[in-house]
């Protein structure tokens, strides 16, 4: 692998880390951003003439505090900070002398970007961001609004951390429960970032994935009575078992409905069951949880070679009356239709507001497949369309495309 490729390939997989593990000591999240930057730069100067280091990323954290420190004794803005970075330099020299692994403070960060003065609206957005290094094109694509919004909306956040210079600690034992649904949902919203690169084996968003999870088991060191903790590592481990079977071999995308069985690694079922089950005891019920159950009936077809469509129908209603998002109204629409026929699903499918779905692809793909079984083809046209032009995944659109030219009712997206 060439100098800058391997440069790239660490940008992409260890920027969360080398943040969030400068951040939590010097907690100016833009003076960081700057010294990993510049520490980026002097590695694609250095490492084409010396060689890549062994161990890439401690030299990059060697030079991003080199920089901070420089910093700190230029503009004596932050020389309460100065005796600490002093000592984590000291501790660069052991981390790259020794086989430790580096160290994980992202977890930690998340907390902090919880900060009460921070808008919660904007708390998982900056997360995943400064954390996990998405950028805001994806943020946005997470929450259906426009780039260059969302980008806007962190640039705010940024500034009013330095202008009002606050100081991220971590919350009090008591404060946890109040600050934990954020990196939840930040954590489940990275988990689905990789979600539609999931066949794609050397995909660094599959590394996403499995980082995203491995935040999760943390959580569960962290908050292990948390119910909500449980439900959300089963909800991954459900989707991350059919990871495999949501395309076939020559690579088309299959529905969840028409996957086969075999191809789902039953292993991480199992480990997804435990974890519901350890949820259920664990005392009062959520959202992921819910999500996690629904996930749980289509696993049951596993055994039972049937998907059980009015118990999960039930499960949607749950949820939405816990936590309505589109998805959640969308999918019940899919479930209530399969149950129940769908001319009721079209009907819970349309009482959407539209403004809400022009942009949901998950919407427009459902109302083609309904209108096509209710024989209303000119609608189910022009959604099937709709969908094609939402979906960035070339097998999908591909398969949407025949959907929408077959004779037959197909399966659903």
């Amino acid at each position: 692998m060439e100098t800058n490729q391997v440069i790239e390939k660490t940008a992409r997989d260890a920027y969360g880390r080398l943040l969030s593990y400068l951040a939590v000591h010097w907690r100016d999240l833009q003076a960081v951003e700057d010294a990993i930057g510049d520490a980026f730069l002097a590695a694609l100067e250095t490492w084409p003439k010396v060689g890549v280091p062994d161990k890439p990323e401690a030299w990059l954290i060697t030079a991003a505090r080199r920089r901070l420190i420089d910093r700190a004794r230029r503009t004596r803005i932050s020389e309460s900070a100065l005796p600490t970075l002093l000592v984590m330099s000291e501790d660069t020299q052991r981390l790259t002398s020794s086989s430790a692994a580096f160290p994980d403070e992202r977890l930690r960060m998340m907390f902090l970007c919880t900060h009460p003065a921070i808008d919660p609206v904007m708390r998982t957005p900056l997360m995943l961001q400064t954390v996990l290094g998405i950028d805001a094109a994806r943020i946005a694509a997470a929450f259906i609004i426009k780039p260059s919004t969302m980008s806007q909306r962190l640039t705010r956040v940024k500034a009013k951390i330095r202008a009002e210079r606050l100081i991220f600690e971590m919350p009090d034992a008591e404060e946890i429960p109040n600050r934990l649904d954020s990196v939840l949902e930040a954590t489940y919203a990275a988990y689905g970032s990789g979600w539609g690169e999931a066949a794609i084996a050397d995909s660094s968003r599959k590394r996403l994935e499995e980082e995203a999870i491995y935040l999760g088991k943390l959580l569960l060191q962290f908050a292990p009575r948390e119910p909500e903790v449980y439900g959300l590592l089963a909800l991954m481990l459900h989707c991350e078992a059919r990871r495999e079977a949501r395309y076939d071999d020559e690579g088309n995308y299959v529905p969840l409905s028409e996957q086969k069985c075999s191809r789902w690694n039953q292993s991480l079922i199992m480990e997804a069951e435990r974890y519901l089950h350890n949820a259920s005891q664990a005392g009062g019920i959520g959202r992921f949880q819910l999500m996690a159950a629904i996930q749980s009936v289509h696993a049951q077809r596993l055994w039972t070679g049937r998907i059980e469509w009015e118990a999960i129908a039930q499960l949607y209603e749950g949820l939405i009356c816990m936590y309505p998002s589109l998805g959640a109204l969308v999918g019940r629409a899919a479930a209530v239709a399969e149950a129940y026929g769908a001319e009721r699903g079209i009907t819970l499918l349309e009482a959407i507001p539209s403004e809400k779905v022009v942009n949901y692809q998950p919407y427009w793909a459902l109302a083609g497949h309904l209108y096509k079984r209710m024989n209303r083809i000119e609608d189910a046209r022009s959604a099937y369309s709709h969908a094609i032009g939402l979906s960035t995944d070339v097998s999908v659109r591909q398969f949407l495309s025949r959907q929408a030219s077959a004779k037959s009712i197909g399966p659903k997206i």
